[in-house]
C-alpha cells in the first residue's frame, strides 16, 4: 500500500496549535484588511482549514498584490522562482 502524502503530511509540529484559555479564533484576524503593496507574514492557523497556503510557506513574508473573493493574492519568491499564493486573512499577520 502506498503511503499518504497529502497537503498536510509531515507537518505535525508546524500545524498544531497550543491550547490556551479563551477564544481560539479571534474574529479580528478574519476581518483584518490589507492594501496592495503591504508586506504580510504567512502564519498558518491550523484550526481554520479554508484558505491555508502550503506548509512550506509558513513563516515567510510576502507582498499583497490583489484580492480574490475573501482572500488575498500574495507574491513571494520561493528560491529563485516567483510564486503567487491565494490566502485568506486568518493566516496573515501584518508586518510592523
Amino acid at each position: 500500500m502506498q503511503r499518504s502524502r497529502g497537503f498536510r503530511s509531515r507537518s505535525r509540529n508546524k500545524m498544531t496549535k497550543v491550547s490556551r484559555p479563551g477564544r481560539s479564533n479571534p474574529i479580528t484576524r478574519k476581518i483584518q484588511k490589507f492594501n496592495n503593496d503591504d508586506l504580510v507574514h504567512i502564519i498558518i492557523d491550523p484550526s481554520i482549514h479554508r484558505g491555508q497556503p502550503h506548509p512550506r510557506f509558513h513563516g515567510k513574508t510576502a507582498k499583497v498584490i490583489g484580492y480574490k473573493g475573501n482572500a488575498y493574492v500574495l507574491a513571494l519568491n520561493d528560491g529563485n522562482k516567483a510564486k503567487e499564493l491565494i490566502v485568506r486573512p486568518e493566516h496573515l499577520k501584518p508586518q510592523e
